[in-house]
């Protein structure tokens, strides 16, 4: 507890002091803002950075800076939700048991977040911290609550809702700058929108172009890092599948830097790739990420994980 302790303490202090420093500099800077402007100002340069939130997914040196899109594409039951889990976790963990004490808004376009779940994959994590002797508190509720109580969920149930939920964003910002935006999933509403829209292509768009501007607009002037889920559609019986291939609108895919397309192993692979694991991992369905990075520069890298009852677990 008195480690856990003194870490919390040194980790506040430091940020403390980076906000104090980056005041002082915007003022000199710039002696014409008012103190509000300044403080908000200060608050966007010393918040914390997700670039190491799970290098074992992303390329070296490679991870989601300040303003950038991650998007996690790929069918139905490769991971996708359970990698957004494993993401939320490492944000609102305490960086004693290895999180980033990092505020989360959790869009749930489709009504499908487990609490359950995430109070599972979070109670497990704090209890491996505990046992290695990282990080132990006194409760492990009041631990448990300390996480949630940086976990905020938004449900949406059509694109108008998003829409207006983005908005709602615009001025939580303000006085929250150092939030994650978690998108489960951005492609909620592809078919809703193509029905209402008619024949027309700008029209099936209109809405999640909308969405875009706004999440442009937000990872300009406030620089919030966002995680999004994209279903993988078939568009075509009669040719070659273009299962990977991006199908949302144009503004959307110019946000994002980081793609991971998620795919399941087939099961020799998977017993090939897990032939010097454990008992656990050879028994497990094992799950594949391709990750393609074009923030800096043009990077790739390829990861496996399983899934436990623990969360994610990479090979």
């Amino acid at each position: 507890m008195a480690i856990y302790l003194r870490r919390k303490n040194r980790v506040e202090n430091r940020e403390g002091q980076e906000a104090r420093f980056m005041l002082y500099n915007i003022r000199r800077i710039c002696p014409f803002l008012t103190d509000e402007t300044a403080q908000l100002f200060a608050r966007l340069e010393a918040r914390r950075c997700l670039k190491d939130i799970e290098p074992q997914m992303f390329p070296e040196d490679g991870g989601p800076n300040h303003g950038e899109v991650v998007e996690l594409y790929g069918t139905e039951g490769t991971g996708k939700t359970e990698l957004l889990y494993h993401l939320l976790c490492r944000c609102v963990l305490p960086v004693a048991s290895g999180g980033l004490e990092v505020d989360v808004v959790f869009v749930d376009t489709n009504y499908s977040l487990d609490m359950l779940r995430l109070v599972s994959i979070l109670d497990s994590r704090l209890n491996a911290a505990c046992s290695t002797g990282l990080s132990c508190s006194g409760s492990d509720e009041a631990a448990l609550r300390s996480c949630l109580s940086r976990l905020l969920v938004v449900h949406c149930s059509s694109s108008s809702q998003l829409v207006l939920t983005l908005h709602f964003l615009e001025t939580s910002l303000s006085s929250r700058p150092g939030l994650a935006l978690l998108i489960d999933s951005i492609s909620a509403f592809y078919w809703l929108d193509r029905c209402e829209g008619g024949a027309s292509i700008a029209k099936q768009e209109e809405k999640l172009s909308k969405c875009a501007e706004l999440l442009g607009r937000l990872l300009r002037d406030y620089r919030i890092t966002v995680f999004a889920t994209c279903h993988t559609i078939r568009r075509s019986y009669t040719g070659p599948s273009s299962d990977d291939r991006p199908y949302l609108c144009r503004p959307w895919q110019r946000l994002v830097t980081h793609r991971l397309l998620c795919s399941r192993q087939e099961a020799a692979n998977n017993m090939a790739s897990t032939a010097g694991g454990s008992e656990e991992q050879r028994r497990r369905r094992v799950f594949t990420i391709h990750c393609t990075s074009s923030s800096r520069t043009k990077a790739y890298r390829s990861s496996s994980f399983y899934v436990s009852d623990g969360g994610v677990k990479f090979i």
